[in-house]
């Protein structure tokens, strides 16, 4: 999946997670934007895999990275609360979402006033899911997901790394299955699927709406799967999706 974000006043562009170089330079050319920078997200080889290789093919590209998270091909590296700039309007600010990776940035980009926001959050944020705990715990997920990226604005786009709505759906309705909206948004994101389309973005409003891993502060969603706290909810969860089969 390539995620450009353009200005298109000035034509300048940044990328998140260029894996495929090749595809990113084509796309750039297509739409007649000039590449600035690279927002990585996590230095798995998924995200990270395509900087050096980009680095090659734009002379003088700029390559973000967590400066915890030792990415590969990395310029500069970013704190949490850092904040960029690059064409007229655009903004960006780092988030550190750590648990995926304990380095894991998602970036919030906003126009000019604060308008049309988006995130892209990597494999700390999947529509209706959320990423494996590889390199953190149940409390810095809850942090991630449940204060840092449910805080922002509720018409936020979310971006997220990988297409793996339809099976977080389906995971979701067994955490909680009289939630009508899971229900729905189900329904949708097969239709799309189907019809070759993708069901990202989605939106912060429908994550806290669909996403048992944002919704572990429900006492009746902690009742369901036998937990007495949020953070012990979100373990929980991740457990059972882990084992998961469906």
């Amino acid at each position: 999946m390539i995620c450009r974000i353009i200005d298109e006043s000035s034509k300048e562009a940044a990328v998140v997670d260029p894996v495929e170089p090749h595809k990113v330079l084509q796309a750039a050319h297509e739409y007649g934007v000039h590449l600035k920078l690279v927002l990585t997200t996590h230095h798995h080889w998924d995200h990270a895999g395509g900087n050096e290789k980009i680095k090659q093919l734009v002379p003088g590209i700029v390559v973000y990275g967590g400066s915890v998270d030792n990415v590969k091909g990395c310029t500069h590296s970013l704190q949490n609360g850092d904040k960029l700039s690059f064409g007229s309007h655009l903004a960006v600010l780092a988030l550190h979402t750590p648990c995926h990776t304990k380095g894991h940035i998602s970036y919030y980009v906003t126009g000019k006033e604060e308008e049309d926001p988006a995130v892209f959050t990597g494999d700390t944020l999947f529509v209706s899911g959320c990423g494996k705990f590889f390199e953190g715990t149940a409390e810095q997920m809850y942090q991630s997901l449940c204060v840092t990226l449910a805080s922002l604005p509720k018409p936020t786009r979310v971006y997220c790394g990988h297409e793996y709505t339809v099976k977080n759906l389906q995971f979701a309705l067994t955490v909680e299955p009289d939630n009508v909206r899971v229900r729905e948004k189900l329904s949708w994101a097969q239709q799309q699927r189907q019809a070759g389309l993708p069901t990202i973005p989605s939106t912060i409003e429908e994550e806290l709406e669909t996403n048992p891993f944002m919704r572990v502060d429900l006492p009746v969603l902690q009742e369901r799967v036998g937990c007495r706290s949020a953070v012990e909810a979100l373990q929980e969860i991740r457990q059972q999706k882990d084992n998961w089969r469906g």
